[in-house]
């Protein structure tokens, strides 16, 4: 016996939705004015931070004056500890409640970890971070 095919679809369409509602449960990022936040994931037995969800965040900085000083602030901690032999080449940050993606591509930005983030900064060939689109193209 076969289903029709508008059933079949709508019951794939629930249990795609019940299970994606799942997976992200409610995270709320630090929204400290001028603090500048490492996001990682809550591990069993850590301590410190602050603990949202399954996330934990550690300041970086205080007295931060913008996303993009946070965001240089978390690049100078990533290329510090990859230097110490660390092998995380991206890590997540937060600023007055926005997420911030670092890398060696540059810095992207979105409003939550659901949304497609930005393009904030680019990395320049000498290695600084500048706002995106002020390269020359090549």
């Amino acid at each position: 016996m076969r289903r029709p095919v508008a059933a079949s679809l709508r019951l794939t369409g629930l249990t795609l939705s019940a299970a994606l509602s799942g997976c992200t449960p409610g995270v709320q990022p630090p929204t400290d004015t001028g603090v500048c936040f490492h996001m990682v994931t809550n591990g069993k037995g850590e301590a410190g931070g602050q603990v949202s969800g399954r996330y934990r965040f550690f300041m970086v900085k205080r007295d931060v004056a913008d996303l993009e000083h946070c965001a240089a602030a978390l690049d100078t901690m990533r290329v510090h500890f990859l230097s110490l032999g660390g092998s995380t080449h991206d890590i997540t940050g937060v600023y007055q409640g926005e997420y911030l993606f670092v890398g060696p591509r540059g810095v992207f930005s979105a409003d939550s970890l659901d949304a497609s983030p930005f393009p904030m900064l680019t990395r320049a060939p000498d290695g600084r971070l500048v706002p995106q689109g002020s390269l020359p193209p090549t």
